[in-house]
């Protein structure tokens, strides 16, 4: 089969599609036919390696993290999947590879797509909703009625973040650019900024709960409007040492995410909150709670047109 991969790291992009052999998946594995995999972020920053520290890959390596298709085979230990099932899923991260015509995985770490979605929509669902499910649940331990802030949250990321979080019972607020208003608000959320017009460390106060979407010099504002002993969950700013224990990381990986999230910390600190960072990864059980909300309220994901085959996997990336 036909395979997108790197030989190395690099800061630069160069892919090569290779052909492979096609996985055989194994007794708790399903095969699926991949439909479309999504091009994140997160693919750039595996070509450079820019997290190997936290998941460092053999090579060559067959890059894409998320992937929508059907089931054209399953081990003999699934049973609650079937061949010809429609299914998505954030790969696991010691086993990506959706550049692929098919794909093993786990069967524990996929669900069935929304009913509500075809196989181009729901690609764009996992790894943003797992994102916002792990860290309003596991990182910021969210209680309802509570107010959550998202600035920059008009994005990707806002589009399933705000019906998670409501989903939870939180007020939520997000800023973002004038055209994303009406859609934000109508995913549910409470209150929305408009950037342009207006600064939210001007509006808001005495919030419990931010997510970072921006990092550098914007995390200072973020923490300054929010309530002493309150949580911010950065997606972009870096680990800590927190990160590194809750992940039970190696003891040199602790002594270093401790030296570089230091400045993070201290300006938390500086500011009485707690800071968090997230790389999220694959979980089946989550995805379908996830299904649900999409389901229930009626998302539709906004995403490019334009498809890419997997032949121009170069250009998708660039």
């Amino acid at each position: 089969m036909k395979a997108a991969q790197i030989k190395k790291y690099s800061k630069t992009i160069n892919v090569q599609i290779n052909n492979i052999d096609k996985p055989e998946p194994i007794s708790n594995e399903v095969l699926i036919k991949v439909s479309y995999a999504a091009v994140n972020p997160l693919d750039i920053m595996n070509v450079h390696g820019s997290v190997r520290l936290m998941q460092n890959y053999s090579m060559p390596l067959t890059l894409g993290n998320e992937v929508s298709g059907v089931i054209t085979e399953i081990g003999n230990e699934v049973n609650n999947f079937k061949i010809g099932d429609k299914v998505y899923a954030r790969l696991p991260l010691d086993k990506i590879g959706g550049f692929a015509e098919y794909v093993a995985v786990r069967a524990s770490e996929i669900s069935n797509i929304p009913n509500n979605l075809t196989l181009k929509q729901a690609v764009a669902v996992p790894l943003t909703g797992l994102t916002a499910y792990q860290g309003l649940v596991e990182e910021l331990q969210v209680k309802p009625h509570k107010t959550l802030f998202i600035p920059g949250g008009s994005g990707s990321f806002g589009q399933l973040a705000v019906p998670v979080a409501k989903s939870m019972g939180l007020q939520v607020i997000v800023s973002g650019n004038a055209r994303m208003k009406d859609h934000i608000l109508k995913l549910g959320a409470d209150q929305y900024i408009d950037y342009r017009k207006d600064d939210y460390w001007d509006l808001l106060k005495d919030i419990d709960y931010v997510i970072d979407t921006r990092g550098g010099s914007e995390l200072d504002r973020e923490m300054s409007i929010m309530k002493p002993g309150g949580r911010i969950l950065s997606l972009i700013a870096g680990p800590n040492r927190q990160f590194a224990v809750s992940n039970n990381l190696a003891a040199w990986k602790t002594i270093l995410f401790g030296v570089v999230g230091r400045k993070l910390d201290k300006i938390a600190r500086k500011h009485q909150v707690e800071y968090r960072f997230i790389f999220v990864r694959s979980n089946g059980q989550q995805l379908e709670k996830i299904t649900e909300i999409v389901e229930k309220n009626n998302i539709i994901p906004q995403i490019d047109s334009h498809e890419f085959s997997l032949d121009q996997i170069q250009s998708a990336l660039e």
